[in-house]
């Protein structure tokens, strides 16, 4: 997988239905850091904007509103599915929506004043290649904005179900469980930034919470959209009743039945050519 869509830290894949990963995910994990995005953004020098791995278009949203009107949003993924929920969600806005590899943008060098990228960095297989990309189409004082997640630890609830799920899975976990965690280590993402010739590199960790109507609900999303649990549904289809029913427990224990409250951590950075 590349820079598809966005994902949270016990995710690898939407599991095939961008409208769970969007409904029960996507104020989970990512609305608090789609605003706190929107605030970084300085909308006076922009009047391009990209967004990669804009999955269902949670901060799309947040970016339209904070640009100016006559600013163009090319808002880009890999995934057809994805984009195509996010069209539904988003139709009433004005935003040119384009299926885009991020280690090959098809722009201009110099022709784009902001680029955004909310966790999908990790998935790009090679990072130094979409990272020069992005510097080459950036106008000169433009900006690279975007998040990775923490290490898997800081970010509760999917560290809560990870651990869950384990316990039921025959045998360890290939690698690939833990590419969405892959890119936490600030100084290694300056370095990758450094190499690629961006001349001013901001970089830190942000706490936010993830918050669910209830720990029923937080349970239901992610047993229904986690790979974590396809697989599980695929080793032991009969105990997925089971497993959602501990998970909800658990979830309920530690943050709370309704409302469920938990700590998450993400790594945020600005870079400007």
């Amino acid at each position: 997988m590349n820079d598809a869509s966005t994902n949270d830290p016990s995710f690898d894949s939407p599991g095939g239905s961008a409208f769970y990963y969007d409904h029960f995910l996507g104020p989970l994990f990512f609305e608090p850091y789609a605003i706190e995005i929107a605030k970084r953004i300085d909308p006076a020098p922009v009047s391009v904007a990209l967004e990669i791995a804009s999955g269902t278009g949670r901060v799309t949203r947040h970016i339209r509103k904070c640009l100016k009107i006559s600013a163009q949003l090319i808002a880009s993924d890999i995934s057809e599915e994805m984009q195509a929920e996010a069209k539904k969600q988003l139709s009433h806005l004005d935003i040119d929506w384009q299926i885009i590899d991020a280690q090959q943008l098809p722009f201009s060098d110099n022709s784009i004043d902001l680029v955004v990228c909310c966790f999908g960095y990790m998935f790009v297989d090679d990072k130094p290649k979409a990272f020069a990309e992005a510097y080459r189409v950036l106008k000169p004082g433009g900006m690279l904005l975007f998040t990775t997640w923490d290490k898997l630890e800081h970010n509760a609830v999917s560290y809560t179900s990870r651990v869950l799920a384990e316990k039921y899975l025959k045998g360890p976990l290939p690698d690939s469980y833990d590419v969405a965690v892959s890119m936490n280590d600030v100084e290694a993402i300056r370095l990758l930034l450094d190499k690629e010739g961006f001349s001013k590199i901001s970089i830190e960790k942000v706490k936010q919470f993830s918050v669910c109507s209830g720990a029923k609900e937080a349970a239901t999303g992610l047993v229904a959209g986690g790979f974590i649990f396809k697989e599980l549904r695929q080793q032991n289809a009969e105990l997925i009743d089971e497993i959602k029913i501990e998970l909800e427990k658990e979830l309920a224990e530690k943050f709370g039945a309704s409302p469920m409250v938990a700590p998450m951590s993400a790594v945020i950075s600005q870079a400007w050519k």
